[in-house]
């Protein structure tokens, strides 16, 4: 299984370090160097880290692969994965990974069907869910604690308390009889 620590941002300097966007909680162990990262889309080959330090609030790595500034901007945006097994689990029970949320029901606080959970995106600093709907139309979710209000992984569903409007054309679309109208 693969999951998403980091997100390679500007190149800084002409050596080939660059800027990450740390997408984890315990970034020390997960930048060590001789940490190998596979990259989105694997774009290139993996990547393995030789040196990292934090600069101005922003953590700067140096890859043994990429030693120039061309070959950095060419991965910038691209995201960094590493290998995990089915077994781990983030230290935070507030904190899931990507793998541990698809496949899961969604359900409204009345214990109704929305559907599930197909995909997690990852956008800039938001998460979205990805629920496939039952006429198979995808919302996309705010992965945040006032709409997905429970993730019970014991159970294999989640909660979501929809303020309005993620689910209305979903809804609207199984209405409909097979004549094509709504009822």
């Amino acid at each position: 299984m693969q999951l998403v620590v980091g997100r390679i941002g500007r190149a800084h300097g002409v050596k080939g370090e660059v800027s990450v966007d740390v997408r984890t909680d315990d970034p020390d162990v997960r930048f060590a160097v001789g940490r190998v990262f596979h990259v989105e889309n694997n774009v290139c080959p993996a990547l393995t880290i030789v040196a990292t330090r934090w600069h101005s609030g922003r953590l700067l790595v140096a890859f043994d692969e990429i030693n120039d500034r061309d070959a950095t901007e060419s991965l910038r945006g691209m995201f960094l994965y590493v290998d995990v097994t089915d077994e781990e689990t983030p230290d935070d029970p507030d904190e899931f990974y990507d793998h541990q949320l698809i496949g899961l029901a969604a359900r409204t606080p009345t214990g109704d069907e929305l559907g599930v959970v197909a995909d997690v995106l990852h956008l800039g600093v938001q998460e979205l869910l990805v629920v496939a709907t039952p006429n198979n139309e995808e919302v996309l979710v705010p992965f945040v604690s006032a709409i997905v209000t429970l993730v019970d992984l014991a159970n294999s569903h989640v909660i979501i308390n929809d303020p309005g409007g993620l689910f209305d054309d979903a809804a609207a679309l199984v209405a409909r009889d097979t004549s094509g109208q709504r009822k």
